[in-house]
């Protein structure tokens, strides 16, 4: 799947806007059911050392606890970089200036998503 601008665009605030808005099922609804999702934070709030998941489930409980942890949680988009098949969406929020990453499978929805902070803790 190529992406075009108006497509990198539409995803990235779609995506912000879910997570603004706490709606977990919103927020899933961009993912294939077995995507992998990886962060540094994963290890401190599942305890996975790999800072990997895989599959809806498993990030679904991990972004409920996320949410849980940061009720304020808002996400201010700064910048949509795109790939061939991907997007890096790069925004500030309460770990401060953060990106990620999201490989699209060829339905459309991520099929891996990769997040960088400037701040884990």
């Amino acid at each position: 799947m190529t992406v075009t601008p108006e497509q990198a665009e539409k995803f990235a605030d779609e995506w912000v806007e879910a997570w603004n808005a706490h709606d977990l099922d919103r927020i899933l609804s961009h993912y294939e059911d077995d995507f992998e999702m990886s962060s540094p934070v994963i290890v401190r709030i599942m305890g996975e050392p790999s800072g990997t998941l895989k599959g809806k489930p498993q990030v679904a409980a991990y972004w409920r606890k996320a949410l849980a942890n940061a009720p304020d949680l808002r996400f201010e988009k700064l910048h949509v970089l795109r790939g061939a098949n991907s997007v890096t969406i790069i925004y500030r929020g309460h770990r401060g200036l953060s990106a990620e990453v999201f490989l699209f499978a060829k339905t459309g929805r991520v099929a891996a998503a990769f997040a960088h902070y400037e701040r884990s803790q």
